[in-house]
């Protein structure tokens, strides 16, 4: 390293001051900046417990903040830069808002040093629906084709 401070160092710091104002706050330790053509688009803290809300982590409230800035739920041509490793859900939206690509600074590891559970969720997944620990009970009633049949006929909609 030359000393030279890069775009993905600086942004990276910026969400990681982000978890730090978050913590400041009340909320947790996590930070989230995205960030197209260099310049930040949204930015957001960890919100849990301010919101009452397990799904108000920093990338989702910072994916939700760059939805509404550029008007558009697809955020192709976007980084996002977190202060650690994305969970399980965070990494969903991450996908389905078509971020191009993550960097993140602490690692579930360490996060899960600090009493966070991530890695709970990451062996779940990992099992079929039948061995998980949260039961999972599949009904496949005859009327849940329905929507989606609905869905594709549909002309005008709007694909994501």
């Amino acid at each position: 390293m030359t000393g030279k401070t890069t775009d993905d160092e600086r942004f990276l710091k910026e969400a990681i001051r982000e978890a730090e104002a978050s913590v400041r706050r009340g909320g947790g330790p996590f930070g989230a900046v995205i960030v197209r053509e260099g310049k930040v688009i949204a930015r957001a803290g960890n919100h849990v417990t301010l919101d009452n809300d397990p799904t108000a982590h920093a990338e989702v409230n910072a994916i939700r903040r760059a939805g509404r800035v550029l008007n558009t739920y697809d955020l192709h041509g976007t980084v996002i830069y977190a202060s650690a490793e994305p969970c399980p859900m965070c990494l969903g939206a991450i996908y389905w808002a078509n971020i191009d690509r993550v960097v993140y600074a602490a690692s579930r590891d360490e996060a899960a040093r600090a009493g966070f559970r991530d890695a709970l969720i990451y062996e779940e997944l990992a099992l079929p629906p039948a061995q998980r620990h949260l039961p999972h009970c599949h009904l496949p009633l005859p009327e849940r084709k329905r929507p989606f049949e609905e869905w594709v006929k549909k002309e005008d909609k709007k694909e994501y």
